[in-house]
């Protein structure tokens, strides 16, 4: 018996090493912090409203009492996680997805305007990015205008985009599609035009010893070369661009997406639907950036090429 719990012990402690070495337990501890401020914060906030309903009500309260006033007021100031918790499963799970006040359907709506901007705004990056690398014209002349053109604050010039393109009859998913590619192709025009430069210029100088074309060294060389670039761009443009679809939802008065469902929460001082939005935005980034992931390893593994924390 001593000889099995002898054994059984470092079997265990090895197994808690992999944990802790792993991401399971530092995701777990950052998660239980964040609910702990969480709590604290909403109590904190709180606190002022709810001590103020006892003394209008010439209730004797104690500390218990407020903490659970705190985390239970309906129009809280922070809401308690469990109040998001409870009002995203009564708007995710408990009603239709057809329906107007379901999160799934404010938050479809908010994604097709995200990927119809994100595949513009990748393909208009990735363009502007071969042109300023194979062109030196472009080089000097396009690449600042791309840097300042992410000068101007999107809460600004999203407005303009809506008047202008409302002005020419685009309405609807366009507008928000465009103010999200306006967001979303700076980063892979930048990261892209790092990738493709990225060979060095011995295998350049082989290439031309091989007789190879421009063409051939685009295809063979550089693209292969500006892969692990590429997708780590689109990591971030994906998410900007569910940012661009947000805001754009913003000056169009839209009645229908995450954007919309913000404002309605702000117009009417509902804080928790406020949070349930933004943790459902959350969720749907958090998703965007691991199918980019997944399609990052899929696709250099297919060509060869190393998949980037695959040795982790």
């Amino acid at each position: 018996m001593t000889d099995v719990l002898a054994q059984a012990r470092p079997a265990g402690l090895a197994g808690l090493g992999r944990l802790g070495g792993g991401r399971a337990l530092p995701l777990a501890t950052v998660l239980l912090a964040i609910l702990a401020l969480w709590y604290a914060g909403a109590v904190y906030l709180n606190a002022p409203q709810v001590i103020e309903r006892f003394e209008r009500a010439h209730q004797d309260w104690s500390s218990l009492d407020l903490v659970a006033a705190a985390w239970s007021m309906e129009r809280p100031v922070l809401p308690a996680p469990d109040q998001v918790a409870m009002e995203l499963k009564k708007t995710v799970f408990d009603t239709r997805i057809t329906s107007k006040r379901s999160l799934v359907y404010h938050a479809w709506v908010t994604l097709s305007a995200t990927l119809v901007g994100f595949v513009l705004g990748s393909l208009l990056g990735i363009l502007l990015a071969v042109g300023v690398v194979h062109l030196r014209t472009l080089d000097r002349s396009l690449l600042p205008w791309i840097i300042a053109s992410q000068t101007v604050p999107i809460l600004a010039i999203a407005p303009m985009i809506v008047v202008v393109l409302g002005n020419l009859g685009l309405t609807g998913l366009l507008p928000k599609a465009i103010i999200s590619m306006y967001l979303c192709f700076f980063p892979v025009a930048i990261g892209m035009v790092k990738g493709l430069r990225s060979p060095e210029t011995l295998q350049l100088d082989l290439m031309r010893t091989y007789s190879a074309g421009a063409a051939q060294v685009f295809w063979k060389l550089r693209w292969p070369a500006s892969l692990p670039f590429l997708f780590a761009s689109l990591k971030v443009a994906v998410a900007i661009s569910l940012v661009g679809a947000i805001v754009g939802e913003l000056p169009t008065g839209a009645v229908a997406g995450l954007g919309a469902r913000l404002l309605t929460g702000s117009y009417y001082g509902q804080t928790v639907q406020i949070w349930a939005a933004l943790v459902m935005a959350s969720l749907l980034g958090m998703a965007l950036v691991f199918a980019v992931g997944l399609a990052e390893r899929l696709t250099l593994r297919a060509t060869g090429g190393a998949v980037a924390g695959a040795d982790r």
